[in-house]
């Protein structure tokens, strides 16, 4: 693989992950074959974790697998799900392992990535990374992405959030968050917000601090779900002002919510929909 990125100065590997769509399926490759097809790598969106919420599609791109490859509590998830030879890696060592999976695909086995939920959200920073990493071994390969359940998903379901009438965005991810945070800042009150935090410097209390700041209401009410579809499944709702009393930090210690939290704001109740920028 090339040189790390430096998502300060760019090129930010999600902007080429959504560079362009997909090539369509060649006409013989449909169903189970295209699993398999020469060439093609699947990046699985493998839901919330729990292997309940994985699905059949993605299941199988992972057991039909010779080699796979993700983060290490990604792997972990699904390495019941599969005989293949699992390259795991953190941040600093993702380039080694992303080198070694591309070489791998480049020698003829069958490639699949995992990424936490869905790759819609919050993966195309490492979805363009696995791209750039298998492309430039095998410069006509196709990366394809299988969607998952995202924990976006599931706490829109939990806080009773149609997604028409609310704004997602995810602050997880490297990089300036600038418009992101402007994006909440416009839609609060006016359309419910589904939020990624990231850990541990922009939590659930910060962007309740931020918004408030901004002109929010104190009273819109805010969810935070943790640990969605596991044991330790946790519940919070509160206010904007309750909330915003666990702004600042930037560790675990800080906060009362694990890294693994979703935030929701539900919009105000006689609000009838807004900006929808």
């Amino acid at each position: 693989m090339s040189d790390e990125y430096d998502l300060d100065s760019g090129p930010d590997p999600a902007t080429a992950a959504a560079a362009a769509p997909e090539p369509e399926p060649e006409p013989e490759l449909d169903g189970d074959d295209e699993t398999n097809a020469s060439g093609t790598v699947h990046a699985v969106g493998i839901g919330p974790g729990n292997p309940e919420y994985l699905t059949r599609r993605g299941a199988r791109a992972i057991q039909e697998a010779d080699v796979v490859v993700g983060f290490q509590a990604v792997v972990d998830f699904v390495a019941d799900e599969t005989d293949a030879d699992l390259l795991t890696c953190g941040y600093a060592d993702e380039a080694e392992a992303l080198s070694a999976f591309a070489d791998r695909v480049a020698d003829g086995e069958t490639g699949t990535a995992v990424l936490m939920g869905d790759p819609n959200h919050s993966g195309y920073q490492f979805l363009g990374k696995v791209q750039k990493a298998v492309t430039g071994e095998v410069p006509d390969a196709t990366v394809r992405v299988i969607p998952g359940i995202s924990a976006i998903q599931l706490a829109a379901s939990r806080a009773r959030t149609p997604m028409e009438d609310s704004r997602f965005v995810t602050l997880h991810k490297s990089g300036a968050i600038d418009a992101e945070l402007e994006t909440l800042a416009r839609n609060a009150g006016d359309r419910h917000l589904l939020v990624l935090p990231r850990p541990f410097d922009w939590m659930p209390g910060d962007v309740a601090a931020f918004l408030l700041d901004r002109g929010a209401s104190e009273d819109l009410e805010g969810l935070v779900f943790e640990h969605l579809t596991h044991d330790e499944e946790a519940h919070t709702r509160t206010t904007l002002d309750e909330l915003a009393e666990h702004a600042g930090g930037d560790d675990a210690e800080s906060t009362p919510f694990s890294d693994l939290s979703v935030l929701v704001v539900r919009a105000d109740v006689e609000s009838d929909g807004g900006d929808e920028t």
